[in-house]
């Protein structure tokens, strides 16, 4: 029976995620989203670092949690196995070249995540806790008008509670639970005691918690990884050079990782460079607008730019490490005692082993691993939470938060090949109306873009001087009016 399921899964996320429907799709909507948008993300990407790493709030904003801690509890979600499995995965099986892709996916998955980002917080409403609830389950719905927009809002709706099982959870907490039993004999129950704990004192605060815990945790968890692949980079300073050399060359040939390997094919490095870049960064499948419809900021545009730089971070900065580390080393040309490539959920491992002394490297990759994963978890958590809450309304928030929690454990304790296929299942299927809505609604989104940037290109303007040159704007005064709307269920 779980053969059959397993098999019918594979057969549907090869379909969702192949050449002809999602990959096309994304890159699409992120290339049309660039060119309207006149580029954004090029041309702001300063100003929207200094504004979410540096200043990290707008004073006197309105909101649950602060810009930063927005953007850390987004890329808490993100951050995650991918960074480090992902990445291997697509080099093993696309080659070298498959990471030029995953920088093409992430450069112009930044205007669609800052389309989605603006979009949760210019729709977001305020609930019956007087919390902000917004994201594509809020914005598919309001933005688009009629039926259509309320059956986008319930697919995504639905898709996007079973993915926050899936890959925001039971696969996360496996991928914790494996690399600790293998690195320090540590049994995965009680991994999965553990992690539920941790998990249940950190959701039942709601968002103000995650968003004090990612702020503090997850800066630390990259720049340890990050810190870890630049002493690698720099022992084998010699190798980078051939390294870039070798994946460029190779996203144009589609070289395959070992010779002789059946995917030595151009499309197989654009469609795993591709699925693994949106796997890791999530830009086009809404999920991250959930995190930014929460944010204390003066304006859409302002969180939009924030929350865009999370996708820079995550695939420019930490896809990157992974992705020339392994290939400078050359760990994605090693073979295990039968001859064969090494398995890509211990490459980056083998990796960092070679590159760094001792035993550090494979440390490293296993602590980095176990912070990613629980990170995710975390991010998730609240993204199936704000959805839970728009299906059956605030009472079921709650129970969904200790069900979450003790789920850690199941995933922690169990076989999971199905979910890992379901998860990649769900993904595809709640990127689908989230795609559709950025594309319909992205003459409103570039309209109101346009008018904010006149005034505050440098994003430097204060709450006083925002509420003076948009005031009559009527995008504004419509975000105003529904921010002041609670809601009563």
């Amino acid at each position: 029976m779980l053969d059959t399921i397993q098999a019918f899964l594979d057969q549907l996320g090869a379909i969702i995620w192949g050449p002809w429907l999602l990959i096309p799709l994304l890159l699409g909507t992120g290339l049309y989203l660039t060119i309207r948008l006149g580029g954004i993300q090029f041309l702001r990407l300063g100003p929207a670092l200094r504004l979410g790493l540096w200043r990290r709030k707008d004073a006197g904003a309105e909101g649950d949690i602060s810009q930063f801690q927005a953007l850390t509890t987004a890329l808490a979600a993100t951050v995650g196995t991918g960074n480090i499995v992902g990445v291997a995965t697509a080099i093993a099986i696309g080659g070298p070249g498959a990471l030029f892709w995953m920088w093409i996916t992430g450069l112009l998955g930044m205007a669609s995540k800052y389309t989605e980002a603006f979009l949760g917080v210019r729709f977001r409403t305020t609930d019956a806790a007087g919390e902000r609830n917004g994201g594509p389950q809020q914005y598919l719905e309001r933005g688009i008008r009629g039926p259509v927009g309320k059956v986008l809002a319930l697919a995504f709706t639905i898709f996007a509670i079973f993915a926050s099982f899936g890959i925001g959870n039971m696969t996360q907490g496996n991928s914790v639970a494996a690399n600790l039993e293998s690195s320090f004999s540590i049994p995965t129950w009680v991994t999965g005691v553990v992690l539920t704990i941790i998990a249940l004192a950190v959701l039942v605060g709601g968002i103000k918690s995650i968003g004090r815990v990612t702020a503090g945790f997850v800066p630390i968890m990259i720049v340890f990884y990050v810190l870890g692949a630049i002493y690698i980079l720099i022992a084998n300073i010699g190798e980078v050079p051939a390294a870039f050399a070798t994946i460029f060359r190779d996203a144009f040939t589609g070289s395959a990782a070992a010779g002789g390997f059946a995917g030595s094919v151009l499309i197989i490095a654009i469609q795993f460079g591709v699925a693994r870049g949106i796997f890791s960064n999530e830009s086009g499948m809404g999920s991250a607008a959930i995190a930014a419809a929460a944010a204390q900021t003066s304006h859409p545009v302002r969180q939009g730019l924030v929350s865009m730089t999370q996708t820079f971070i995550d695939t420019i900065i930490v896809v990157s490490m992974t992705g020339l580390v392994i290939v400078t080393t050359g760990a994605y040309t090693f073979t295990d005692e039968t001859g064969a490539q090494i398995d890509p959920s211990v490459m980056t491992g083998e990796a960092f082993t070679h590159g760094l002394p001792g035993e550090w490297g494979h440390w490293v990759v296993t602590l980095a691993l176990v912070m990613f994963a629980f990170s995710t978890v975390l991010g998730w958590s609240y993204y199936g939470e704000r959805c839970i809450e728009k299906l059956l309304g605030r009472r079921a928030v709650l129970p969904f938060r200790v069900v979450f929690s003790l789920i850690v454990f199941v995933g922690c304790t169990t076989e999971l090949s199905v979910v890992w296929s379901f998860s990649d299942v769900m993904n595809g299927l709640m990127a689908l109306p989230n795609l559709i809505g950025l594309l319909v609604l992205s003459g409103l989104v570039a309209r109101e873009t346009r008018a904010y940037l006149k005034h505050d290109p440098k994003l430097e303007a204060s709450q006083d001087e925002i509420e003076r040159f948009m005031a009559g704007d009527a995008g504004w005064e419509e975000w105003r009016a529904a921010e002041a709307v609670r809601e009563t269920r």
